[in-house]
């Protein structure tokens, strides 16, 4: 599913991943955890393309995604991985539909198919009775599991997740832990998560632990 080869990140002259290397199973929650500064945030957004290793090779689903092109890049990372962020990042105009809908507009579906995918979600997460509710009109729970429907929108191969919990309350963030995994029953999602939440890091499959650009175990 995912195969991690050797990367290196530098930001100037600072080396910030020393030599990953690091295999993830289809279907599996895979926690990355370490200190602060480990280089958790900066592997996590390699491996979702939304920054370049300056060398080393990451295959996903059998693409060698090291050698795309960028727009190319931009395509797979749509079509392919999702993305789940501590702040939700939904756009405050929009209802909580039309956030989940974006995503899909942007790989190029119509509005029914588009909608159509979002309600069955939405639903999964028990949220048919917020599609028309803008995200100052939900929770903080909500909000998140509205994120967690529009990076499921495209059925992505891997869901990316940045201290997906690290904004919410001990209720909301055992029901977002426990959503994770009723997701990979239905779905077969594979999760990496990047936490310092330690229940969530041991329900997990496995924990890849980061110190100093490193994986140490």
């Amino acid at each position: 599913m995912i195969v991690i080869e050797n990367i290196h990140k530098s930001f100037g002259t600072l080396e910030v991943l020393s030599g990953i290397d690091a295999i993830i199973k289809k279907g599996e929650i895979v926690s990355i955890v370490g200190p602060s500064g480990a280089g958790k945030t900066t592997l996590l957004q390699i491996i979702g393309t939304l920054l370049k290793q300056n060398s080393g090779k990451i295959n996903i689903n059998n693409i060698e995604v090291h050698l795309l092109k960028e727009k190319e890049i931009a395509r797979f990372r749509n079509q392919n991985i999702g993305f789940v962020f501590q702040f939700h990042q939904l756009l405050p105009e929009f209802t909580a539909l039309e956030n989940v809908c974006i995503p899909a507009f942007i790989a190029g579906k119509n509005k029914n198919e588009a909608e159509s995918r979002a309600k069955e979600i939405l639903s999964f997460l028990n949220l048919q009775d917020r599609l028309d509710h803008k995200p100052n009109e939900l929770s903080g729970g909500e909000q998140q599991r509205v994120a967690v429907a529009r990076a499921l929108i495209n059925n992505p191969a891997v869901i990316l997740a940045d201290e997906p919990s690290g904004n919410l309350d001990t209720k909301h963030k055992t029901e977002l832990h426990e959503l994770f995994f009723s997701l990979r029953e239905k779905y077969n999602q594979t999760f990496v998560i990047v936490t310092h939440d330690k229940e969530l890091a041991h329900m997990s499959d496995r924990m890849l632990v980061m110190q100093d650009g490193k994986i140490v175990g």
